[in-house]
């Protein structure tokens, strides 16, 4: 990264005050340009990009794009140069954080608020629209909210202006979570694109959350592609039917179905934000067209009671005249006397501890409201104010501070078996936020959830992210076809599919250990921890092993004893290999751990490390499954088998997903 120290000064002009934060192309440092004694934000691109051409031509750009786009929604560039081996842009210094900390922070949130910030993001991107420029990466993250609900769109470092294109065909630019079906694709882009961006952070305002989330940014992608996203009713049943429609109307897949402008969905948003206000409820009775509503009582009367009408409210207004003027004299009064209040400068306050904080205010001739607020931060940690710092407000007006009540905590409630919109309904109402995750569960139905991360009971505090994990029921595998491999290749190759072994030796003319049948047969499909049942050879009776043919009163060596090796810690496939090469058999079962990091860990073994068993026989491993705890008890690992007296009896199936192999 290219750090910057304090007082340095950027291009003869700029002194560096403090490092504000750090995005994937460039620092932003707070300065003051020293020719015009103001504040501004430099952004400095990092010095390993800066030898990059492409990087530093979208550098370039967005100083270009951004400098032409002078609006009171839009963040204003200064000036761009060159320093220290890198290049800069200074910009405008704003007060506030992103809209995506305010939705960490407080959401969902209100609809109204929604509308009115939504409705500032679309008016910025109108106006870059009718002046050529897409923005192409419209996220919380690029928008600035100021103390008082003002929204400045800030990062056109990818923006497209007019025909110029700066990435090459099939390439992806922008954030996953925020991409259009067209971005995901590859495809050009258009004003319809930032329309999707749009609808996806109005969304996430309303839900607290976005639509498609997944572990990789092509999962993500795929998503934008081909799944519908969840109508934000499902997550908040009061959203209102108004705005849900438009929202989902911004998020459709195909272009031609969108919005066709920014300008045609601020209108659909202030005709949402009417019937809110105005207290619809989505249901409301629509008159047919061309239907006739009297408006007054004068309709029903012909021409010359109505020349009476008016005769009569002429002789009447005049008093009423004389009493307006009257009242507008007082307001005027009124009005002069609030204009020349005194006013005086809100001091900086954030940050510090509510007593310090109130006490300066006060001192500056304001009053303190303090609100709290349930904050990492700790206890009396002033986190914001209004109004903002620096701002001129009237002597003996209000300032309120917002105080943190530290961190909170709470027990995570057990919702294992519900539907996912109940479970994400009891989450949020006890203060957390939720990411909904799906996974298949052999043990628990599609649709309803398998517990959550951090699991049931833990103690979190207020506001955390918890995963919500939703099942998708059991998961269905195909079974690999394994006829005519050996018995440890057909072994791997059915447990790596997640399956269990069953294994039935027979006398047969083919070599010692080659799979000669399996049922179900390779190719069909069984749900994930299905036994395969397989039947190997022993080869031919003058192959087989002398103690294979020994007769009834001719017991087996029962001396040929081998040290059982320690798997505990293991993957379940790595303990399976080292037993096997030690000379036993081995057989699985699972056991519920909280731990994710032990999930598919080998957390007990029977018999245990050390202990000495005749070769070939059977040691049992207990993997662990980082799901909730079942309400059943765990079955316990049964007494270590002796070798079957004949080579065609089946082994002892042991309980648990998979059986022995």
């Amino acid at each position: 990264m290219t750090e910057v120290a304090e007082n340095t000064v950027v291009d003869e002009r700029y002194r560096v005050r403090d490092r504000i934060g750090s995005g994937g192309m460039a620092d932003v440092y707070e300065a003051e340009d020293t020719h015009l004694g103001r504040d501004v934000a430099i952004k400095l691109l990092h010095r390993r990009f800066a030898r990059d051409e492409n990087f530093v031509e979208r550098f370039r750009r967005e100083a270009s794009a951004a400098a032409r786009l002078q609006h009171p929604h839009v963040v204003s560039v200064y000036d761009r140069g060159e320093h220290d081996g890198t290049y800069y842009i200074a910009m405008e210094r704003l007060e506030g954080r992103t809209l995506k900390d305010l939705i960490v922070e407080e959401a969902p949130i209100g609809q109204e608020r929604v509308i009115d910030l939504g409705l500032q993001i679309v008016d910025a991107a109108h106006f870059a629209h009718e002046n050529g420029v897409i923005h192409r990466d419209l996220k919380p993250h690029n928008v600035i909210v100021g103390p008082d609900d003002e929204v400045k769109v800030t990062d056109f470092g990818i923006a497209r202006a007019g025909a110029s294109e700066m990435t090459e065909t099939g390439s992806i630019m922008g954030t996953a979570q925020y991409l259009s079906p067209e971005q995901a694709e590859g495809h050009a882009v258009t004003a319809s694109s930032d329309v999707y961006s749009i609808g996806i952070v109005l969304y996430e305002m309303l839900t607290g959350r976005v639509p498609f989330e997944a572990e990789s940014a092509v999962t993500i992608a795929l998503k934008h592609l081909t799944e519908a996203p969840e109508p934000p009713s499902a997550l908040r049943p009061d959203v209102h039917p108004a705005l849900e429609a438009v929202v989902m109307r911004a998020l459709a897949k195909d272009a031609a179905d969108r919005y066709e402008s920014a300008a045609d969905l601020a209108a659909d948003l202030y005709a949402a934000r009417e019937r809110i206000v105005a207290g619809e409820d989505g249901r409301g009775t629509v008159l047919p067209a061309g239907a006739i509503v009297p408006v007054s009582g004068a309709a029903l009367y012909g021409p010359a009671a109505l020349a009476a009408d008016e005769e009569e409210r002429r002789r009447r207004r005049w008093p009423w005249m004389v009493l307006a003027l009257l009242a507008l004299a007082l307001l005027g009064v009124g009005l002069a006397a609030l204009l020349f209040t005194a006013q005086a400068q809100v001091p900086r306050v954030v940050g510090q501890d509510v007593d310090r904080a109130s006490a300066a205010v006060k001192r500056a001739g304001f009053r303190v409201r303090v609100e709290p607020r349930n904050n990492r931060a700790p206890e009396g940690r002033i986190l914001a104010q209004r109004p903002g710092p620096g701002r001129e407000a009237d002597e003996g007006s209000t300032v309120t501070l917002i105080a943190s009540t530290g961190p909170s905590e709470r027990t995570i409630p057990s919702v294992r078996g519900a539907r996912e919109r109940s479970a994400v309904r009891e989450l949020t109402r006890a203060g957390f936020r939720v990411e909904t995750e799906e996974r298949s569960s052999a043990q628990v139905a599609s649709g309803r959830a398998i517990g959550t991360r951090p699991p049931a009971g833990t103690e979190v505090e207020v506001g955390e992210r918890l995963r919500l994990l939703i099942s998708t029921g059991p998961r269905e595998v195909e079974v690999p076809r394994v006829v005519g491999l050996t018995r440890s290749s057909a072994e791997s190759a059915l447990e790596g599919a997640g399956l269990g072994v069953i294994v039935e030796s027979t006398r047969s003319d083919e070599p010692a250990d080659e799979v000669l049948a399996q049922s179900p047969d390779g190719g069909e499909t069984v749900q994930e921890g299905a036994a395969v049942s397989i039947e190997v050879s022993t080869g031919p009776e003058e192959d087989r092993p002398t103690r294979d043919r020994a007769q009834p009163d001719e017991p087996a060596d029962t001396d040929a004893r081998t040290t059982v090796p320690g798997v505990v810690g293991l993957s379940a496939g790595a303990a399976s290999s080292r037993l096997r090469s030690a000379g036993f058999r081995v057989a699985r079962t699972t056991r519920p751990v909280g731990d994710e990091e032990r999930d598919g860990v080998v957390v007990d073994q029977a018999p245990g490390a050390g202990a000495e068993r005749r070769e070939g026989s059977t040691v049992t491993i207990v993997v662990g499954e980082a799901r909730d705890p079942e309400p059943e008890p765990e079955p316990e690992p049964g007494p270590d088998p002796e070798p079957a007296p004949a080579p065609t009896d089946r082994p002892a199936v042991v309980p648990g997903r998979t059986v022995p192999g």
